[in-house]
């Protein structure tokens, strides 16, 4: 279908994946319905790259997307995938006894290469277009998002 419904994030609609470069800049974007699993669309986004990206050779990825997508991945592109992971201060550790526990942080931590992608769909989310869900098909939605994307970075080409 062209929108759908995922119950486990409370999404209605539709999803999108985007591959950046490490300043946030946009290189591929997929869009789909939100019925559709966050590894498969995973899955369709680096398919629809892989040809055209010869100088990528790592990934950023979302704890969400590890296990046997890293391994897919690697085996598909020749890319490597590296999992930023969250710093959990609630998790419980065992720790054996006579050990002190690790000193866990307080609070806020900025991670590494985590807010990449966030900062992208900041910078796109700035259009009107993306205040709703108004178009039709999944590939207008990425067609626009192209152009958003466009005119953001000839913008910073002729600052």
């Amino acid at each position: 279908g062209l929108r759908g419904y995922d119950a486990g994030k409370k999404i209605k609609g539709r999803k999108r994946h985007i591959l950046t470069d490490t300043q946030g800049l946009l290189i591929k974007v997929k869009v789909h319905a939100a019925d559709i699993q966050d590894r498969d669309g995973a899955r369709m986004l680096i398919d629809a790259a892989k040809g055209g990206c010869p100088r990528v050779a790592l990934l950023y990825a979302d704890g969400g997307y590890q296990g046997k997508l890293v391994k897919w991945v690697e085996e598909t592109t020749g890319w490597a995938t590296e999992i930023v992971r969250k710093i959990n201060g609630r998790r419980f550790l065992w720790v054996p006894p006579g050990v002190d526990p690790p000193v866990l942080p307080e609070g806020f931590q900025v991670l590494p290469r985590r807010w990449v992608v966030e900062r992208t769909f900041a910078w796109i989310g700035r259009y009107r277009r993306f205040s709703k869900d108004y178009e039709e098909l999944c590939e207008t939605v990425a067609s626009l998002i192209y152009l958003a994307m466009t005119r953001l970075m000839l913008a910073r080409l002729a600052a």
